[in-house]
């Protein structure tokens, strides 16, 4: 990939990719593994291109993971990486326009300004969350 997207790794897995918001290829592009639950792709297309009408049919599909999409519409924030026994692994900065999708490990956020920020992930919406205090190394 290229230095617009950064695939953070946890413990050897994928836990994340950040798109920044200067990533802008012509065409289009996908920056997750097709074996993601969730697929994430960037689209720019000109004046005039068209996309033919089309609908999407019922497939029946399974997930184990719930992976996000967050899109930091405006603001600075924090994204805190923690490996499977807890402790702070890495950190990332992203800010207004960057994209970051989450796949896999714990996460937290500290806002380090006022935020808006859209979250997309797979429905329908339930408590899946194990909630932790960080510990020390």
């Amino acid at each position: 990939m290229n230095s617009l997207i950064e695939s953070v790794l946890i413990e050897g897995r994928v836990a994340a990719i950040i798109v920044r918001s200067s990533f802008r290829p012509d065409g289009i592009q996908f920056v997750t593994p097709a074996d993601f639950s969730q697929q994430l792709g960037f689209m720019r297309r000109p004046t005039g291109y068209k996309i033919q009408p089309h609908v999407h049919l019922p497939l029946e599909r399974e997930t184990t993971m719930t992976q996000e999409v967050l899109y930091v519409r405006s603001g600075r924030v924090r994204v805190d990486f923690y490996s499977e026994d807890e402790v702070l692994a890495e950190s990332r900065e992203i800010g207004a326009g960057d994209v970051i999708l989450l796949a896999s490990a714990g996460h937290g956020f500290e806002m380090l300004e006022e935020s808006e920020i859209i979250e997309v992930k797979q429905g329908p919406y339930l408590d899946d969350k194990r909630r932790f205090t960080p510990r020390s190394a």
